[in-house]
């Protein structure tokens, strides 16, 4: 993804809410509840490269489906009760000829920055994918000057930021910052993806029939500050670097020492290594490198992060410097953020952490790939 308001929001949520959480106290209920916003912004043109013109003003519609925690897991009293979502967003860039509409559905989870009795300010941030009615297409048979998006599925992201007053259990009203980005984490060339910007208003209705008293459970405060070792392996595949490229997948490999810190929060350090098959296809077609072309299709990088857990999922921010580069280099420096979902988390046993990820490997405002892997940590 082509953007910086996504890291952002994830380094918002990773490291400063155990931070700037004033109060760990819900309201007196939980349960499920039903969320619409309208918001009115404008898409950004975030790179010099981007040169379609933008329309005065875009509009979305934001429904999301919400779950309230009601205390009985103990992640749920050691976040502070973040409440959980599905999003279904909707949005009218009003560029039909040249953006189109995208209609996109996402996993979400907002976390409290402040909160008091009737007010609190919130951060919501989701992942998903999306359908653009609008992409890139090569002349003669397309206008060839949408070079945001040359997908019609895409990668989602959503970042919502709320000052919200509750009315009373059943009711919320909230308003706030918006924004959201679609892009194809360069799986196809053009990319630059497609950034809107705006404030928003809204509603949020728990049905008092499926509102249930909150019953915070006892919190174990004996989980081991631990240190595991942990070996990660994915894949992503991408074009390199053109339009009409081939695309072919890229290996990738990490090895990780992780630090558990006051049960939700993990330190990071360790080091990776990827190879990349279109580097490689790059090289053989143009003949540059002739007879060193697979020494010159892998990277590797050293770096540090953190992990912020919610129960069985997470949420991760990485920077890393490389020791080596691909013949097609990137800036020296490179950033990965996502997520992981824990299939087996234990404190006693050999392997102790077994789990599916989900990576976005960036350079500042370029995507480079998406990974998708599997790890495990001892």
């Amino acid at each position: 993804m082509r953007c910086t308001f996504g890291r952002v929001a994830l380094m918002m949520i990773v490291f400063f809410n155990p931070l700037l959480s004033i109060s760990q106290d819900s309201s007196a209920t939980g349960g499920i509840g039903y969320e619409a916003n309208i918001a009115c912004g404008k898409i950004i043109k975030h790179s010099v490269k981007f040169t379609a013109p933008v329309p005065d003003y875009s509009t979305s519609l934001d429904l999301n489906f919400v779950f309230k925690p009601t205390g009985r897991k103990p992640w749920h009293v050691q976040c502070g009760y973040p409440v959980t979502g599905i999003g279904i967003l909707i949005t009218d860039y009003n560029s039909t000829k040249i953006f189109g509409r995208s209609a996109g559905v996402y996993p979400n989870i907002q976390v409290p920055i402040i909160r008091f009795k009737t007010i609190e300010w919130t951060v919501r941030f989701g992942l998903g994918a999306a359908y653009v009615s609008r992409k890139y297409e090569r002349a003669p048979s397309a206008d060839t000057i949408n070079t945001a998006v040359s997908t019609h599925i895409n990668a989602l992201a959503v970042l919502v930021s709320d000052l919200r007053y509750r009315i009373n259990d059943n009711w919320d009203f909230q308003a706030g910052f918006s924004f959201s980005h679609i892009s194809n984490a360069l799986y196809r060339e053009p990319n630059l993806g497609v950034n809107m910007c705006g404030f928003h208003l809204g509603a949020r209705f728990f049905p008092r029939t499926q509102m249930k008293k909150i019953e915070p459970c006892l919190v174990n405060t004996n989980v081991k500050d631990r240190l595991l070792v942990e070996v990660r392996g994915g894949i992503a595949h991408k074009e390199a670097r053109a339009a009409g490229n081939p695309v072919k997948p890229a290996y990738i490999g990490a090895l990780s020492l992780t630090k558990r810190i006051w049960c939700r929060n993990k330190f990071i350090v360790g080091a990776d290594i990827a190879y990349h098959k279109e580097v490689y296809a790059f090289l053989i077609n143009y003949g540059v490198e002739y007879g060193k072309e697979k020494q010159h299709s892998w990277d590797g990088g050293v770096y540090i992060g953190h992990e912020y857990m919610i129960g069985r999922v997470g949420l991760i921010a990485m920077v890393g410097a490389y020791y080596k580069q691909t013949f097609l280099d990137f800036d020296p420096i490179y950033q990965k953020m996502g997520a992981k979902y824990y299939l087996v988390n234990k404190e006693k046993g050999l392997g102790k952490e077994v789990f599916l990820s989900a990576l976005l490997n960036t350079h500042g405002v370029v995507a480079e790939y998406a990974e998708f892997g599997l790890g495990v940590a001892f």
